[in-house]
Order: structure tokens, then C-alpha cells, then sequence
């Protein structure tokens, strides 16, 4: 899979995974209404409504769980293509031991993404708990911080050991730092600051969907220049899914991410930003997840050290709301300056 050559096979890969998922996903969503896998309404019943409440219970009866089916269908058909790739004729080249590297991927796509449906399943079937803002659901932030790091050393730790990742580069100044052991706890911070920052930005209806399909474009980019084939492979056959998917996340959505694919999918931008050595491309390119992140920061700095917000609301994509934005008129912006920040990442890539 090199070069041109490559290209039909990709574009073939979006277009069949986009057809499977475009067939199971409405059939999924009905299966979700009957398990009552839906948004529930936060707001506390008596006193004074939170202005997060205010803002999105509207959303409650929404099914929530679009992740499950994404990391069910992606990770299937990614395991069962490369048995016939050789007899399709192609030519599979990875950067890395081709084994360990599909078994990264998979590993935390899927972990992250059972970790995110216990969440979601603790959220819409346990009982809430009253918290300082209104009503908390699903599991406490240690809890779900603590697991997340736990995975998030075993990834990083087999990048190391097996895959002998442990090299950062910095573009344009040409600087390199050997990491050594230390590229495992600095690896680690990566994932779980990428899946936090991708499950905050996972707000609004189509929010991260697109931005996350512009991020696996610029990716497939960088991918295709290294010729590395799981990853390529990967990319396509999630990009198709994400297509499919995002038609019926945006604006009003019916149906949600929700954890399971929210926190999978942020770990695995991470990891394949990792793979592909791009580090400081994962921050431009990623640029929008990691402003929503440092809003949330900023705002909890606020509440702690300055006892009062210092936005109306977080993460930012909320203070819009706040200040009257329609929803469609906030992520349609998020997702041009997704782009502009997803070429810019791709410039700094090939210099």
C-alpha cells in the first residue's frame, strides 16, 4: 500500500466502512430507545437550576452510546481485513512490528472505550448523586482519573518496551530529546490530558464528531507519508464510520457518543499521534480539544484560588451558549478553526 496506489484502496476503505455503519446505526439507535440507554435530565428537582442544566437538559431522551457500535464495527472489520490484504494484492509495510502495532490500536481503542461504557452505563441506570453544581452522574472524576492512568501506563509502556517509541522530536528548531524510561510517564500524560480534553469537548451536538474527522484527515496524511498500513488502514475504515455517525450527531442530534466513545476515541488520537511521531502536530492539529481543556482548567483555577468563574460557563463552547450562540453557529466555527489549526499541524509536519 504505497503511494498512489494506496489512495484507491483508502478511499475504498472510507466508502465500505461509511455503508456498513450507515446500515446498523438506525436499527442501533431504535435498540438503544428500547434499553433506555438515554440522556437523563441532571437538573435537581427542587431549588435553583444550574445554568449547565438550563442549557442542555433539553437534550434528555437522547439514546446515548454511538461510541459502542463505532469501536464494535471499526475494531471488527480492522482485525478482519489484513487476513485478505494479501491476497488483495497488497503490500502491507508498518514502521513497527506489524503485531504489537494493530495490537496498540485495538487495545486502546477498545479498553478506553469499556471504561467510557461502564461510565455510561453507571450514568443512565445508577442513582445520582447530589454534587456542589446540581445532581452528578456515573462515575466520581478519581475514579475514572485513576483508570484512565492505569491504562494509559500500559499503552504507553508497550510503545516503549515493545515498540521502542521513546524519541521527541520538535519540528522546525530540529531538536530531538531521548526520553528513555521517562517517554512512559510523559507518554501516559498524553493519552489521559487527550481523552479528557476530547470527552470535554464532546458537548455539542456534532462538536467533536467533525472535529475529529478533520483530525483523522490530517493523520491520514501524515500516515500515508511514513507508508504505514494498520495505521492507514485504521484511520479510513473509523473515518467512514464517523461519517456515517456524524449524520445523525449534528444539530439536533439523535444519538450521543457518550463515554464509551468519547474517552476511546481520545486515548487512540493520542496513541496515533504517538505512532506516527508527530507530537507537537497532536497539539496544533488537536488545537480545539486542548483550548476546551484549558477553559475547563481556567475555570476550576477561578473556583479554587479565586472563589468566583472567571467564564460564564465551561468549557468555552458552553460560554458561547451562555452568551446566546446558537448551538449549529458554535461548532460550525469550532470546526473551520479545527481546519485552519488541522493545516497549519500538516505544514510543521513536512517541514
Amino acid at each position: 500500500m504505497t503511494g498512489s496506489a494506496g489512495l484507491p484502496l483508502a478511499l475504498g476503505l472510507i466508502l465500505f466502512s461509511f455503508l456498513i455503519n450507515s446500515l446498523l446505526i438506525v436499527p442501533f439507535i431504535n435498540l438503544l430507545y428500547k434499553l433506555r440507554l438515554i440522556r437523563r435530565k441532571e437538573a435537581p428537582i427542587k431549588g435553583k437550576v444550574p445554568l449547565f442544566d438550563k442549557l442542555h437538559d433539553k437534550k434528555a431522551g437522547t439514546p446515548v452510546g454511538g461510541g459502542i457500535l463505532i469501536v464494535f464495527v471499526v475494531s471488527v472489520l480492522f482485525v478482519s481485513l489484513f487476513p485478505f490484504a494479501s491476497r488483495m494484492g497488497v503490500y502491507i509495510r508498518s514502521c513497527y512490528d506489524f503485531r504489537t502495532e494493530i495490537f496498540i490500536i485495538l487495545f486502546t481503542f477498545i479498553s478506553f472505550g469499556a471504561l467510557g461504557l461502564y461510565d455510561d452505563l453507571v450514568k443512565m441506570l445508577g442513582k445520582p448523586r447530589v454534587g456542589a453544581l446540581g445532581l452528578w452522574f456515573g462515575l466520581t472524576r478519581r475514579q475514572k482519573f485513576i483508570l484512565q492512568w492505569i491504562l494509559a501506563f500500559i499503552v504507553s509502556f508497550i510503545l516503549y518496551n515493545r515498540l521502542g517509541i521513546q524519541i521527541l522530536h520538535i519540528p522546525l528548531f530540529d531538536i530531538v530529546f531521548d526520553l528513555g524510561i521517562f517517554y512512559v510517564l510523559f507518554a501516559s500524560l498524553i493519552i489521559v490530558s487527550f481523552t479528557n480534553a476530547f470527552n470535554i469537548t464532546d458537548g455539542l451536538d456534532g462538536l467533536s464528531t467533525g472535529l475529529l474527522i478533520i483530525y483523522l484527515i490530517a493523520f491520514a496524511a501524515i500516515a500515508a507519508g511514513s507508508i504505514d498500513t494498520p495505521l492507514i488502514v485504521f484511520i479510513t475504515l473509523w473515518l467512514g464510520a464517523l461519517i456515517a455517525f456524524g449524520y445523525f450527531n449534528v444539530w439536533p442530534a439523535r444519538i450521543h457518543l457518550g463515554d464509551a466513545g468519547a474517552l476511546s476515541f481520545g486515548a487512540t488520537l493520542a496513541v496515533i499521534g504517538l505512532l506516527t511521531g508527530s507530537l507537537v502536530s497532536i497539539f496544533i492539529i488537536g488545537g480545539v480539544f486542548f483550548i476546551e481543556i484549558a477553559s475547563s482548567a481556567l475555570q476550576i483555577f477561578g473556583w479554587k484560588i479565586l472563589k468566583k468563574p472567571i467564564l460564564p460557563l465551561a468549557p468555552l463552547h458552553n460560554t458561547f451558549l451562555a452568551k446566546g450562540w446558537e448551538e449549529p453557529k458554535i461548532v460550525m466555527r469550532a470546526w473551520f478553526a479545527g481546519l485552519l489549526l488541522a493545516i497549519f499541524g500538516l505544514w510543521m509536519a513536512t517541514i
